[in-house]
């Protein structure tokens, strides 16, 4: 019996190596066959100048858009967007700061932005941390929280005005499936009373889909449609806090998604046309994907509107 368990441990590496194409194949089904082109519209893509955001980001330039990054990192920003412009032929792919750990960075992006474009037609928010050791924003929020939700949605809220003006437009959020293991915990939301750096992403990935179910609600009429979406398990910078992540990626390698693969679906939702009837539905592998229960509560959606705005001083309507 131990011969045949060693044997089959030894046969297992050879099996994933011959079997990794196929099934590689199969978890990465899902592919944007959208042929949309893109002269004159505007996009910005939070989280650009790596992973998802700037393969979401070239293919936007690719088609003719106007793209503006919107990262932390200035400098590695104006680098991707040299490459993306000479990839593209697109001269058009502009670098602004945006640090979504300081509301301060987030208005003042929103605020030159206004100032300097008429039109928003794709607004990608892209950008997010994974399991970091607890720490807080500027602001003190909960840097999950802080990051993958508070920031996008004052970002959102800021921009929303531009984005009815030049409806038809799309909001993509990024979440992921790990929002099933989420639970929005009001007495704990900035993670004071408990703390676990794996849950904390997955609280921040439910608030993603709660808050685009809520926006898309209050925006019915308006031309303007939001869709949240799972990008797969895709190779990444997001898994830099967790030695263990970056094992399990490492002993998966064959199995996980490029940043390419991983951004076809952001794409599918900002691009494919008569997505409209799905406003505010949740993706993955470019097909409507399943959410939890507390994914779907209105309840606890209309309650986290309620909770942010409050949070980051907006006027609740």
């Amino acid at each position: 019996m131990i011969g045949v368990l060693l044997l089959l441990l030894l046969l297992l590496p050879l099996f994933l190596y011959i079997a990794a194409p196929q099934i590689r194949k199969m978890l990465c089904s899902g592919m944007c066959t959208s042929t949309v082109q893109l002269p004159g519209k505007v996009a910005v893509v939070t989280g650009a100048n790596t992973g998802i955001g700037k393969e979401t980001a070239k293919e936007l330039a690719q088609r003719g858009a106007r793209v503006y990054l919107a990262c932390r990192d200035v400098l590695k920003g104006e680098s991707v967007a040299r490459e993306i412009q000479l990839i593209t032929g697109n001269q058009q792919v502009l670098v602004r700061k945006l640090d979504l750990a300081d509301t301060k960075s987030i208005r003042a992006f929103a605020k030159d932005f206004l100032a300097e474009e008429k039109h928003l037609h794709i607004l990608i928010n892209n950008a997010g941390v994974m399991m970091c050791p607890y720490s807080k924003t500027a602001d003190g929020f909960e840097m999950h929280m802080g990051v993958n939700h508070l920031g996008h949605f004052l970002l959102t809220h800021l921009l929303l005005e531009k984005l009815k003006e030049s409806a038809p437009s799309r909001i993509v959020n990024v979440s992921s499936l790990a929002h099933h293991l989420g639970r929005i915990h009001f007495h704990n939301l900035q993670g004071e009373k408990f703390y676990h750096a794996g849950l904390a992403y997955c609280h921040s990935k439910l608030a993603n889909i709660l808050f685009t179910q809520e926006l898309a609600r209050r925006l019915k009429g308006s031309g303007v449609t939001a869709y949240s979406v799972h990008p797969g398990t895709v190779k990444s910078e997001l898994i830099r806090h967790s030695s263990f992540m970056k094992w399990m990626w490492w002993l998966f390698s064959f199995f996980i998604k490029t940043p390419q693969q991983g951004a076809q679906t952001s794409l599918y939702c900002a691009l494919t046309e008569g997505l409209e009837i799905l406003n505010g539905h949740h993706f993955s592998d470019c097909s409507v994907a399943w959410v939890s229960a507390q994914a779907r509560n209105e309840t606890i959606a209309r309650r986290l509107w309620d909770v942010s705005c409050d949070l980051l001083g907006i006027s609740v309507e």
